[in-house]
């Protein structure tokens, strides 16, 4: 073991953190992007008919593909992965945006047009809020798929744990393939794990689970 940790252990850790990086970037410009055009989306079913179509299209083209087809654009940069992981990041979080919203209580709606809130008032002090667990539910389920489709970025020579599954298969070397997959197994564990946390920090009291049974 000290011997495979000598041998690899510094290119693991920074093998590691590239994956990391590249799963942070992609999740978070996915968010900014999923939010914004789920919200858009929920407020014209009109736009809504074109948008998710478009993005769920994106998810059946296989990622090497995609990737290979943007390497061909930006060339062997870390833009290239950047680009096609927030792509494929984005369609998890629209749509549970999307569907969040449009399944806010009318009434609560309503009584913030009651109380005289205005429509941004509304989307964001109540909308928002209360379509939150879909929300963090989507952001989840993109940061578990981004962590696996990040290995693709091994593919075009730019690191990640995705080196070690490559080199693995290309030199039948389990060794390599398992420093690659199952650091990448910890991560989506771990980072579904902390995203459950958040999810039930942010949910309203009255709509979490123990609320409800208790209710």
């Amino acid at each position: 073991m000290m011997e495979l940790w000598n041998t690899y252990g510094s290119l693991l850790i920074q093998s590691i953190f590239v994956h990391i990086y590249y799963v942070f970037l992609a999740v978070l410009f996915g968010s900014c992007l999923g939010i914004l055009l789920g919200v858009i989306s929920s407020r014209s079913k009109s736009l809504a008919k074109y948008v998710l179509p478009l993005l769920s299209l994106f998810q059946t083209i296989p990622g090497l593909v995609f990737i290979g087809l943007l390497f061909l654009v930006f060339g062997m940069k870390q833009i290239t992965v950047i680009i096609a992981l927030s792509i494929y990041a984005t369609f998890p979080i629209l749509k549970n945006t999307y569907v969040g919203l449009l399944q806010v209580n009318p009434s609560y709606i309503e009584a913030a047009k009651g109380i005289g809130m205005t429509p941004m008032e509304r989307l964001l002090q109540v909308e928002i809020p209360l379509a939150m667990p879909s929300i963090i539910a989507g952001i989840r389920m993109s940061t578990i798929y981004t962590v696996s489709w990040a290995v693709l970025a091994a593919m075009i020579g730019l690191g990640g744990l995705g080196d070690f599954i490559y080199q693995g298969t290309t030199t039948n070397n389990n060794t390599l393939i398992i420093l690659g997959a199952l650091p990448s197994a910890i991560l989506a564990i771990l980072l579904g794990y902390l995203l459950d946390l958040l999810q039930k920090k942010l949910t309203p009291k009255g709509m979490q689970k123990g609320d409800r049974a208790n209710g």
